[in-house]
């Protein structure tokens, strides 16, 4: 099954949340609901970036390490390019 990775980003306050998930709508839908404790102080959000990989657990790999990054300026180039380039990818 296919995995996806995905940035969100607040209508409310702009920031960036990143994600990764084996079914894209169902999961933004979730966000957009609140059923995320992290996210539900800041919706509405509007998908800004997906990536598609083969399976989930190369995407939570990917997803882990740009979170690992802490860098706004990664997810806004990520966002620009609509392609993560990241080491070993």
């Amino acid at each position: 099954m296919y995995g996806y990775v995905y940035i969100l980003q607040s209508e409310v306050n702009k920031r960036y949340y990143i994600g990764s998930t084996n079914n894209l709508r169902r999961r933004i839908n979730d966000h957009n609901l609140g059923k995320s404790t992290y996210t539900k102080l800041t919706r509405p959000f509007k998908l800004v970036f997906s990536q598609k990989y083969d399976n989930i657990s190369e995407a939570r790999r990917i997803e882990y390490k740009l979170k690992k990054f802490k860098s706004k300026k990664i997810l806004e180039k990520i966002v620009e390019d609509q392609i993560i380039k990241i080491g070993d990818d």
